[in-house]
């Protein structure tokens, strides 16, 4: 039976899972950021079966995430770029690399961290933040719905 679709939900976290909410495509996108672009580069960084590696890309390209271009090199190969819409992922990206760092491993144990090319200095924890500048957690929000606008 076909996965149901979430498209048509309110929700935006809904919406986000419907296109994401799979690790294929979520770590197809992290190695997008990561520069690798070549369907055999990606089916061994992730090690997935090439019919799996093949519906993903699909998808992500339909969701305006990827896109593919002519291989840089001149190439017959074509490669997966992030979109102006996939880049905007990096914070998402980002916050679920800085959780699992925290979470996920023992102290001590080996991990890759995101590192500031400018400092040399890791990433700085992300935060959501008010427009004051003040850090915002959990209790200090609320989601409230929207009407849809029409036209302009």
């Amino acid at each position: 039976m076909p996965r149901k679709t979430m498209k048509d939900e309110p929700c935006p976290v809904a919406r986000c899972v419907d296109v994401l909410g799979d690790r294929w495509s979520l770590l197809i996108v992290r190695d997008a950021f990561d520069g690798i672009c070549r369907f055999g580069d990606l089916q061994r960084s992730l090690g997935v079966a090439r019919n799996i590696l093949s519906d993903r890309l699909r998808k992500l390209v339909d969701a305006g995430v990827l896109e593919t271009r002519e291989a840089s090199d001149g190439t017959a190969y074509r490669e997966y770029v992030l979109t102006a819409r996939g880049k905007r992922l990096f914070p998402v990206i980002v916050a679920m690399r800085q959780w699992g760092e925290k979470h996920l491993f023992a102290r001590g144990e080996r991990h890759s961290v995101l590192i500031d090319k400018r400092t040399g200095k890791p990433v700085p924890l992300m935060s959501p933040m008010g427009k004051d500048g003040a850090v915002l957690n959990p209790d200090a929000t609320e989601v409230r719905k929207v009407a849809g606008h029409t036209g302009s």
